[in-house]
């Protein structure tokens, strides 16, 4: 715990532990936080303006592009802030505001791609029945439930800002205390235990159906409908995991503060490339934006 007399918030200690890489690191986040904004808001464009992508699929994942943008802009400025000058401080009531955008974004997207898992699953398992399943006011739905769900955990956690101390600020060192351990514990089971039990029975689901199929084609067909989500699945839940269901000692407190960062600048940035990347259509969809043929472009 670190006093200061001049200023009212709290002390981010963050990286100042090691000096050396904060500048480092300031450039890593800011490439990242740009790389973010640009491959998001071009998920949105292309959503919002190709007819050919007005599906349930790119619905849903432009909510995923729309929540990362406020997931990372929700913390990322005051980060960079905080790597670049003197300055590590935020006020009482910006950290319960922050924590509270922050947890309720988090809790949205476990709860997104959960819903993101279940399209999946009617794609590959029930394709002649996927448009009457997985109707545009289903879909609407859906996401709604995803966003209101999000509100519950950070409304149950939120608090007033604590009273202000006497010295003026309290060191804190990775928003780490007993209460928001115990929350965290208890948080871990509900927002991340459960979404994450139903994405695998999701996939275990389509992996049996995949392995009944007998063409190849169907089997590659299948592979490319559920691989993107998987990826995002996977990096989002293992960066997740590694920061708060870890021993609780310095070294694992180090070491979260780390995938902590990845969580929050690594995974918002990756989501866009591995959709548009691995994503043909998303492609397509870009080139038609700039006025030339994408088909041609992908032959």
């Amino acid at each position: 715990m670190v006093n200061q007399s001049s200023t009212v918030g709290f002390l981010l200690l963050g990286f100042s532990e090691h000096p050396h890489l904060e500048k480092v690191l300031f450039v890593v986040v800011l490439c990242c936080y740009l790389l973010t904004l640009l491959g998001n808001t071009l998920i949105l464009l292309l959503a919002t303006l190709d007819p050919r992508l007005h599906s349930p699929m790119y619905f849903f994942l432009s909510n995923l592009s729309f929540l990362d943008l406020c997931f990372t802009t929700t913390c990322v400025p005051q980060m960079l802030v905080n790597l670049w000058g003197p300055t590590k401080t935020i006020s009482f009531l910006g950290c319960s505001v922050q924590l509270f955008i922050f947890t309720s974004l988090g809790t949205t997207e476990c709860i997104l791609l959960t819903v993101m898992a279940f399209d999946r699953y009617v794609a590959v398992c029930q394709p002649l029945h996927y448009v009457t399943i997985i109707h545009p006011h289903l879909c609407r739905q859906l996401a709604a439930v995803a966003w209101t769900i999000g509100l519950v955990p950070a409304l149950c956690h939120h608090h007033p800002p604590p009273p202000v101390p006497a010295a003026g600020s309290c060191g804190m060192d990775y928003r780490s205390g007993p209460i928001h351990t115990t929350l965290m514990a208890v948080a871990s089971v509900v927002i991340l235990v459960v979404p994450l039990s139903l994405i695998l029975v999701s996939y275990a689901a389509i992996a049996r159906a995949v392995l009944r199929m007998n063409s190849a084609e169907a089997w590659k067909k299948a592979l490319g409908t559920c691989s993107s989500h998987l990826i995002v699945v996977s990096l989002f839940y293992s960066s997740v995991i590694a920061v708060y269901l870890q021993p609780k000692n310095p070294y694992a407190r180090e070491r979260g503060k780390f995938f902590g960062l990845f969580y929050t600048v690594g995974t918002p940035t990756l989501n866009p490339l591995v959709y548009t990347l691995r994503n043909k259509e998303v492609k397509r969809a870009f080139w038609r934006l700039l006025g030339k043929d994408g088909d041609s472009r992908e032959s």
